[in-house]
């Protein structure tokens, strides 16, 4: 497979080089809103847009900075957009789902603070990727996001019925979760390669 084709780019941040399993970023809303499949899900479709956003306007501010030779201003604009992207976020679920609203609390603003989104448009930016590459890029981590907290979500319901001692309970449980998850994605790190002999 083409590591500069658009289908690779997409699985490589889906599911090789998944932010959360695999590159341990955005473990915050990972750990924090996966109690529930719904909150999870709603986490999901907010990160995954906040990505896509960041990474189409990541790209165009990119080669705006590259034009005036700004590039030191990269970090600062990327999180000033991220921080613009979040705010239109929470207008739109505030407006049109006030539930969801205050289901996601206070983990709807943290998103501005996710370094999973900063990491897409920092890696984008350094992978030298057109834009076609940059959507793809940007939504194969956004669904890889929601991949991860929705599995894990589903894992903590399903455990919340069981009989556990009480020292596996809580955070421990979450932590113990989180690693098997991350160990099973490390199975799909040589998805994709080609091999010579």
């Amino acid at each position: 497979m083409n590591p500069e084709s658009l289908s690779f780019i997409f699985l490589n941040a889906f599911l090789i080089n998944n932010f959360v399993l695999a590159l341990f970023l955005g473990l915050c809303p990972f750990v924090g809103v996966s109690a529930k499949r719904e909150t999870a899900f709603n986490m999901s479709l907010a990160t995954m847009f906040v990505m896509f956003v960041s990474s189409v306007c990541a790209y165009g501010i990119n080669l705006i900075l590259v034009k005036f030779e700004l590039e030191f201003l990269r970090l600062i604009s990327y999180i000033a957009l991220i921080a613009s992207a979040v705010q239109l976020v929470e207008m739109i679920l505030k407006k049109f789902s006030p539930k969801i609203f205050r289901l996601l609390g206070i983990f709807l603003p943290l998103i501005t603070t996710n370094c999973a989104i900063l990491g897409v448009a920092l890696f984008q930016t350094n992978r030298g990727y057109d834009f076609l590459q940059s959507v793809a890029f940007s939504i194969g981590a956004g669904f890889g996001f929601g991949l991860a907290i929705i599995l894990m979500a589903g894992l903590r319901e399903k455990l919340e019925l069981a009989n556990l001692p009480n020292i596996t309970q809580a955070a421990a449980l979450s932590m113990m979760l989180a690693g098997i998850l991350s160990l099973t994605f490390m199975g799909f790190a040589g998805l994709g390669t080609t091999t010579t002999i």
